[in-house]
């Protein structure tokens, strides 16, 4: 009963910062879209990818597949990813993208979500 007693409202802590503060901070997003990869396009997982890996070339990721990767990066990152920024460079490897969300946020100042 003490422990109920302990837990105040307002005295919950939270272990999440939001996306701003915690994808830019030396955070590796690398290993956040490749967990989006792997989850999302069940061919990634079957080829045992690299970061490094052609998504578009070998197939993996199809055009419909870089709409999933641009609501992923747009939700999870809070960004706006515009038509032009929809070029194959961008979305080519999980570098790639990794490295795109990074030059997004880069520009966001931190706690606007």
């Amino acid at each position: 009963m003490s422990l109920a007693k302990s837990q105040q409202p307002g005295a919950t802590i939270m272990n999440t910062l939001p996306a701003s503060e915690d994808k830019t901070g030396g955070h590796d997003l690398a290993a956040d879209v490749r967990g989006f990869i792997l989850k999302s396009f069940p061919l990634a997982r079957k080829q045992q990818i690299k970061n490094s890996d052609a998504l578009l070339e070998s197939g993996m990721i199809d055009s419909q597949g870089v709409l999933e990767v641009v609501a992923f990066i747009e939700r999870e990152f809070s960004t706006v990813v515009a038509d032009e920024e929809l070029s194959p460079e961008n979305f080519q490897t999980i570098d790639r993208i990794a490295a795109f969300i990074r030059s997004k946020t880069a520009h966001q100042k931190p706690g606007l979500a």
